[in-house]
């Protein structure tokens, strides 16, 4: 009994020492680093810059009808979406009292005529008594005042009928414009007083199947904008229907509301099944630059830079596993900044594990995406991100001084002096 317990115990001890060994051999272990790699694929697609806006939606030419004299209105012969031609009669005022005035205006003028022609007949004859100074002037003065009043009053008199005529005409409503009515703002019987302003009778439009958006760009965003720039819109009437139309005017005068600073920009649109109409609501999309069918890739990868430190313990770690990708990786430019100029980036490409910096030319970028003109291919990978996993277990790399340096800086040649020996 004594034994078999005393054989326990052993095993008991031997079980113990295997476990402290086993967790020692575990705890300082030699192993390999694990990285983690997020890519960037490069692909065909499409960028656009676009801003947005609102506007309303207006005719492109809208004329309000109105009456230059006074009267009661005795006949509409058009009402609400009437189609009207330009010269076409709309409405006429009872023309009863302007009648009347043309007829004194007349009455009028032949009066004056009349007189005119006694003041002349007058004139020829004291003319004669005169010049043989049978007549004082006082006398020959006043007929000749007299004459000259006559032909006065007769272009007077001429004037007068003149405008009676024109106010008869007046009465007869025309439409300036081939359109549509859109508003009739009088009814039969109505009088209408044309006194300082003129009154409305009707408003008319013309044709509807080319209308315009008024939209309002904000101050920020109206230096990007210009004519002739394509414009996608929507309406609350029709939400899934997208319509098209072209940036035509940019016009200058500021509009202030609140302290807020926008512009107006006129959109042209065509309208050929008449779905739009006029006062709609429009939320406006311009595309101010747009690139179709281009290589493309994460804007974020032409911002990431490796750490150096982290990078050099990576390529170490996959020279040890595959030590003939060292040789066989292209040679990097010297540059190691990723942006080299407003149309040059330096991105981190990644092929069969190995990291190697390109650099690209870039195009244009909506945020997110940004367009590849030249450098990479369809397919490439480009680093994103380079994270170590297990950082309990590796240290990185002291950088002191010039002892940790990018793997892909190309070093200089040593100077005489201090920090190598002279050459031979």
């Amino acid at each position: 009994m004594k034994m078999i317990r005393n054989k326990r115990f052993i095993y008991s001890m031997l079980g113990i020492a295997l476990l402290v060994v086993a967790f020692f051999v575990w705890r300082f272990r030699v192993t390999e680093p694990e990285f983690s790699l997020s890519t960037a694929k490069v692909e065909r697609g499409t960028i656009t810059n676009t801003i947005t806006a609102t506007g309303t939606l207006e005719a492109t030419n809208t004329v309000v009808v109105g009456t230059q004299v006074s009267g009661v209105i005795e006949k509409i012969y058009v009402d609400f979406n009437s189609r009207v031609k330009k010269g076409q009669l709309i409405a006429e005022l009872d023309k009863s009292t302007l009648l009347s005035s043309l007829e004194n205006a007349e009455a009028d003028l032949e009066r004056a005529e009349a007189n005119f022609e006694y003041q002349t007949a007058q004139l020829a004859r004291n003319k004669i008594l005169y010049e043989k100074g049978m007549l004082a002037k006082s006398d020959y003065d006043l007929i000749l005042y007299n004459y000259k009043v006559s032909k006065a009053e007769v272009k007077s008199a001429k004037a007068n009928l003149e405008r009676a005529q024109r106010n008869v005409s007046y009465a007869s409503i025309y439409s300036p414009i081939d359109g549509v009515v859109l508003n009739r703002a009088v009814e039969e019987g109505q009088t209408v007083a044309a006194a300082m302003n003129t009154p409305e009778l009707f408003t008319i439009t013309n044709d509807l199947s080319v209308m315009q958006v008024e939209a309002n760009i904000d101050e920020a965003d109206i230096g990007q904008l210009k004519v002739g720039q394509r414009v996608e819109f929507t309406v609350d009437a029709f939400p899934e229907t997208t319509f098209n139309g072209n940036v035509s005017e940019i016009r200058l005068q500021p509009n202030e509301n609140s302290n807020v600073v926008t512009y107006t920009a006129i959109i042209t649109v065509n309208n050929p099944d008449l779905k739009l109409k006029p006062g709609m609501t429009a939320s406006i999309t311009v595309f101010i630059e747009e690139a179709h069918d281009v290589l493309t890739v994460k804007e974020k990868a032409t911002r990431f830079t490796p750490d150096p430190q982290l990078l050099h313990l990576y390529l170490q770690h996959v020279a040890k596993i595959k030590p003939e990708k060292q040789q066989d990786a292209p040679k990097p430019p010297r540059n190691e900044e990723n942006v080299l100029d407003s149309a040059h980036r330096l991105v981190w490409v990644v092929d069969n594990e190995d990291i190697y910096p390109v650099e690209v030319e870039t195009g244009i970028s909506d945020g997110t995406y940004i367009e590849i003109t030249s450098g990479l291919q369809e397919g490439d990978l480009v680093l994103t991100s380079l994270e170590l996993l297990d950082d309990r277990s590796f240290s990185l790399p002291e950088n002191s001084g010039d002892d940790m340096k990018s793997p892909f800086i190309q070093e200089r040649p040593k100077r005489n002096g201090a920090g190598g020996p002279p050459p031979h």
